[in-house]
């Protein structure tokens, strides 16, 4: 049974929902005003310092736990289709998965589709990976996480590192992860009626303005066509009314087949990226724990 807590992402996802429906024509930029409360269902981490920081030409936020490790990094990368969310959104999230770990997370304000179609996501990922190896810190002093659209940046900016001859981190955990440009997910339709966010029809938009004419198998855009042969261990969580259930599961047997160190767990009756309850429910706070304890020893700590 889902905890009572747990019920307010629902409401916070039929609500977004009820209003992008009275106003079909509602615009991006009213769009990603709704989106920006992402974070108010998220309980302030406490014991947490924000510093806004210039990354390579993209924006930062640096999330600080107090007597943290500095000199390893979490790189974050939030969800919202490549189009809405942002550092903002996720401050509160990311500040959790911080603390937990005991290290800074850097959390990027990457551009933005429609204005800014891929490749320019990934491309601004790999540059701030790229500053914090120029800044000193060892790439096994580093893990990538990220939510949704950001779940599938935190994997593929692992791929553009490695295009570009670049040491690779000690570990990537995405959180409900979207990685199908396809659509090809049986949970699409299986669990379309009890996942309170994510349908096909939003899904297709989001891939529209993300790729325009680009291939939907793009292995940058896609990583399940991806060569995974050589990725750092992969720690997935995902709930289990997710309409989106399927891309984490069927990118887990790809990994497995590649020799790729990868787990995933399965969160009964959770909704898409429900560690946004950090702090308010315990099963976000049970799943980062559970991130924590499996990300420290890669990271030394």
């Amino acid at each position: 049974m889902a905890s009572p807590q747990a019920q307010a992402l629902i409401d916070l996802y039929k609500n977004w929902g009820a209003a992008m429906a009275a106003n079909p024509s509602m615009g991006i930029e009213e769009i990603r005003e709704i989106f920006d409360h992402w974070g108010d269902v998220t309980g302030e981490p406490g014991g947490v310092d924000y510093l806004e920081v210039d990354a390579a030409g993209v924006p930062c936020l640096w999330a600080v736990p107090k007597g943290c490790a500095m000199d390893r990094v979490l790189v974050c990368t939030h969800g919202g289709g490549y189009a809405v969310g942002s550092m903002y959104s996720h401050r509160k999230m990311f500040g959790h998965i911080a603390k937990a770990v005991g290290c800074r997370a850097i959390i990027l304000n990457y551009r933005r589709s429609p204005e800014f179609p891929h490749p320019a996501q990934n491309e601004d990922a790999v540059a701030v990976y790229k500053w914090l190896l120029d800044q000193g810190i060892k790439p096994n002093h580093i893990a990538t996480t990220g939510d949704s659209a950001g779940g599938a940046l935190c994997t593929s900016m692992v791929l553009g590192a490695r295009s570009k001859g670049l040491p690779l981190p000690a570990a990537i955990m995405p959180q409900s992860p979207w990685y199908d440009m396809e659509a090809k997910g049986a949970t699409l339709k299986s669990n379309a009626a009890v996942d309170a966010l994510v349908q096909e029809p939003i899904l297709q938009g989001m891939v529209s303005m993300f790729l325009g004419e680009q291939s939907k198998q793009d292995p940058l855009a896609n990583p399940l066509y991806a060569d995974l042969k050589g990725l750092p261990p992969i720690y997935i969580q995902v709930g289990g009314d997710e309409t989106l259930l399927d891309d984490s599961l069927r990118f887990v047997e790809k990994a497995k087949a590649a020799g790729v160190d990868v787990k995933c767990d399965v969160y009964p009756e959770m909704q898409h990226v429900f560690h946004f309850l950090a702090g308010k429910a315990p099963e976000a706070d049970k799943a980062i724990k559970q991130y924590a304890d499996w990300v420290k020893p890669k990271l030394g700590l």
